[in-house]
C-alpha cells in the first residue's frame, strides 16, 4: 500500500504523521519505506537523527540519474538506506531537490517516481510519502505514484478553507494521471476536545460529508520530545495516549 501525506499548508504535521505511521507499520512487522520528497528533510532528520551521512544516496541522486542517459542505470533500491528502526527504510531528502525541480519538470520526468515504486513494491509492503507544503513537481509525482492520500488537518480556519482545493487537486490528478488514487481520509491533528474552535471546524468537515478519520490526534507536548529525541512515538513511549491514537489511526487506514 502506498500512502502520500499531502497538504499545501505548512506546519500541519505531515512529517510527524508520515514517520509515526511508518514506524508503527515497521514495528508490526511490515517491510516499510518512507520517501521524503520535502527538500527541508524533516522526515529524514526525524528517522536518521540528522541529515544523511556523507556518501549515502539521496532522492536527489535518484532524480539526477533520470536526467542522464545510461545503458545500465542504478536500480531504485540502490538509493534506499536503512534507519535505526528494524524494518524501516528511507529514500532520503536533500536540499538539492530544489535545484533539480525545474530541470525535471522541463524534461517531463513526472512518472519516474511511480516507475521506481513499482520496482520497490516487491521489497516494501508499506510505503509512506512525505511531501512539501506546495503542489509542485515532487508532490504531483507522489500523487501520481500513490494509491491513497492522507490530508492532515490542524484545526485551523485557514486549513478548513484549503480542504476543498486540496480535494480538487487530488481529483484532478486521479482523473488525468492515476485512476488508483483515492482519498484515504482527513487526519485531524493537534486536536483539543475542550476548545470550541477545533470542535466547530471538525464538525464542519463532518457536516460536509468529508472522510474524516478516527481517532483525532491530540495536541501533546510529548510530540515535541519525540522530535527532539528523533524517536517516533511507538519507540519513545508506547503507552502514551498519543501513541495509542497513532496505533488506532494506523488500524483505520485502508489496506487495499
Amino acid at each position: 500500500m502506498r500512502h502520500v501525506v499531502f497538504n499545501q499548508k505548512g506546519g500541519v504535521g505531515k512529517s510527524t504523521i508520515t514517520c509515526n505511521l511508518a514506524a508503527i507499520s515497521a514495528h508490526q512487522g511490515w517491510r516499510t519505506l518512507v520517501i521524503d520528497l520535502d527538500p527541508q528533510g524533516n522526515s529524514t532528520r526525524y528517522l536518521l537523527g540528522g541529515p544523511p551521512p556523507s556518501g549515502l544516496p539521496t532522492l536527489a541522486d535518484f532524480f539526477e540519474q533520470t536526467l542522464k542517459f545510461s545503458v545500465h542505470p542504478r536500480a531504485a533500491r540502490e538509493f534506499v538506506i536503512a534507519t535505526p528502526w528494524p524494518g524501516l527504510h528511507l529514500l532520503a531528502s536533500s536540499p538539492r531537490l530544489d535545484e533539480l525541480q525545474g530541470k525535471l519538470e522541463t524534461r517531463y520526468k513526472i512518472y519516474k517516481l511511480r516507475e521506481a515504486l513499482a520496482e520497490l513494491a516487491s521489497d516494501h509492503e508499506r510505503i509512506y510519502i512525505d511531501t512539501a507544503p506546495a503542489l509542485n513537481f515532487f508532490t504531483r509525482s507522489a500523487l501520481i505514484a500513490a494509491q491513497g492520500c492522507l490530508i492532515p488537518f490542524d484545526c485551523d480556519d485557514f486549513s478548513r478553507h484549503a480542504v476543498d482545493s486540496l480535494l480538487d487537486s487530488v481529483q484532478e490528478i486521479r482523473s488525468d494521471h492515476n485512476h488508483e488514487l483515492q482519498v484515504d481520509g482527513i487526519v485531524v491533528n493537534q486536536f483539543q476536545p475542550r476548545a470550541k474552535v477545533p470542535q466547530r471546524l471538525v464538525q464542519a468537515l463532518l457536516d460536509d460529508g468529508l472522510p474524516v478519520l478516527q481517532p483525532y490526534l491530540s495536541a501533546s507536548v510529548k510530540i515535541r520530545e519525540s522530535h527532539e529525541q528523533r524517536k517516533p512515538m511507538i519507540h519513545l513511549d508506547p503507552r502514551h495516549k498519543l501513541t495509542q491514537e497513532f496505533l488506532a489511526l494506523h488500524r483505520a487506514l485502508p489496506t487495499r
